[in-house]
């Protein structure tokens, strides 16, 4: 325990310096309506998925949550966070994954390990939509302090996060997209990938100094159909090589479309707790209730992202007074 106060001690237990220099490839079909995203977690996957002792298939799915909230996140215009929380009804009731303008990358999963073992006994590998069951998705846009937070909610449609995430661009954004995501334990860790494709209109995929004359739409929907069977090649084993390099991955798959890449984007570990920020937390509690939670003088809170314990001295939080 720091002997700082509360609320100055914005320390923290020591958690790994993980940056993937190239987490996130944007790229795009000149003259043709196309844009995507390749995102790759690298060795970033296995420091976040690790925290957490998961059976795998949870671990799985918390993978591929990670890697489309990076590659949604990538899209902010401001500083601020992005977040995709699925919740349901199953023996995974909640999964959630943030990320920020910056990269910075958490998750954490909510799991009922006696409803997953009796699950898992009678199915070793459900679906996303097995283990999450009926319930919604939540895709949520955090602009920071004073401005307001927008989220959109969609009923959790489809066996796979991929086909759950197609349903709420369908239905809450009308954005024609393809995604395909990945998440698998290899000799290396745990690793997560993502492609994420979107069909933009006019000349949205065409660099403003190469702007050819509009296409018409029939020639649009052509290039989209010939995009996504492009796309459609794609392997996981592709898509999680570490060895293969995001733009060599992405010229393979659409080289002889022109593809361009752009500036890569960072990812790094991102949890943001504090000792400060957990104080704040505990001092919104009745003194009573502190007390109830005090063992041998202790208080101790663990971060729900990064799973490390933060130990508060009972006398160092006064807590809120209890009204008579």
């Amino acid at each position: 325990m720091s002997d700082l106060p509360v609320f100055l001690d914005k320390d923290r237990p020591p958690v790994p310096a993980v940056v993937v220099a190239h987490g996130i490839t944007p790229f795009y079909l000149p003259g043709r309506p196309v844009r995507g995203r390749l995102i790759r977690l690298g060795p970033l996957a296995d420091a976040l998925l690790t925290r957490h002792h998961n059976d795998p298939v949870v671990t799985r799915l918390a993978g591929e949550l990670l890697a489309l909230a990076a590659g949604l996140a990538s899209a902010l215009k401001f500083q601020g966070s992005f977040s995709i929380q699925a919740k349901g009804d199953g023996p995974l009731p909640l999964v959630l994954a943030d990320c920020t303008d910056a990269g910075e990358l958490r998750g954490y999963t909510r799991v009922d390990t006696e409803r997953l073992a009796e699950m898992l006994r009678q199915d070793p590998a459900p679906s996303a939509k097995k283990l999450l069951g009926n319930g919604y998705l939540a895709f949520s846009v955090d602009p920071g302090p004073g401005r307001e937070r927008h989220q959109g909610l969609v009923a959790i449609e489809g066996d796979s996060l991929a086909d759950m995430a197609l349903h709420y661009f369908a239905v809450s954004e009308q954005l024609a997209c393809r995604v395909q995501i990945a998440c698998e334990f290899s000799e290396a860790g745990w690793r997560a990938a993502a492609l994420i494709l979107e069909k933009v209109s006019g000349d949205g995929g065409v660099a403003p100094d190469l702007q050819p004359p509009e296409p018409d739409q029939e020639e649009q929907d052509e290039a989209w159909r010939t995009a996504l069977a492009l796309a459609g090649t794609l392997t996981k084993v592709e898509l999680l090589d570490d060895n293969l390099a995001p733009e060599q991955l992405i010229f393979r798959l659409f080289g002889a479309e022109g593809a361009i890449t752009d500036l890569a984007r960072a990812l790094s570990y991102g949890c943001r707790c504090s000792r400060a920020k957990l104080g704040r937390v505990l001092e919104s509690f009745p003194s009573d209730d502190l007390d109830h939670m005090a063992s041998e003088g202790e208080i101790v809170m663990t971060c729900e992202f990064c799973n490390l314990d933060f130990r508060f001295s009972r006398v160092a939080v006064p807590g809120r007074a209890t009204s008579t």
